[in-house]
């Protein structure tokens, strides 16, 4: 009996587990919402800084830089440009 309820509750982890996973970027700032409250300002670079400092701002500004870099490169390597050249352009676009 008692096996029985220990099984049933192993096999109900894993689900529980997900749940909370998905749940969370639902709740994670944004990238909009942190630009329209002035958390983070954009760089001649082409990166996010983050202008009001906090866990989650700088979790944000992380992810999205990292992203921001791969793309970056990505293009870079595509018309065998130097990534700073890359990086520069989008700066330019995106502090306008």
């Amino acid at each position: 009996m008692f096996g029985e309820f220990s099984m049933k509750k192993t096999a109900l982890l894993p689900l529980f587990l997900a749940l909370i996973l998905f749940a969370l970027p639902a709740s994670a700032l944004d990238l909009g919402q942190a630009r329209s409250q002035g958390l983070v300002k954009e760089t001649a670079t082409g990166y996010l800084v983050a202008a009001k400092p906090s866990a989650e701002v700088n979790a944000l500004v992380n992810r999205v830089n990292a992203g921001r870099k791969a793309e970056y490169q990505r293009i870079a390597k595509k018309n065998g440009t130097p990534l700073s050249v890359v990086e520069q352009a989008a700066g330019k676009k995106l502090t306008k």
